[in-house]
């Protein structure tokens, strides 16, 4: 009997999973790193830089506004 190979998939760390996103968020992700991703990255660590993210996506937008404003 022939045992399945298993493929080891290498969980990446938080700060290659913040690159991932940055990435994603500018839309500019090739093929093969979106595949990679899809098996490496951890979907809490996806979750939290993507709240990260946005958090400071916001505090620039009002930092742009408050500066326009005065």
């Amino acid at each position: 009997m022939t045992e399945p190979i298993k493929k080891e998939t290498e969980k990446t760390s938080f700060l290659a999973t913040l690159g991932a996103v940055f990435w994603s968020f500018i839309g500019l992700r090739r093929r093969s790193d979106y595949e990679k991703d899809v098996t490496g990255l951890n979907p809490v660590y996806v979750i939290i830089a993507a709240l990260l993210g946005v958090a400071i996506f916001i505090a620039v937008l009002l930092m742009v506004v408050s500066l326009v404003v005065k």
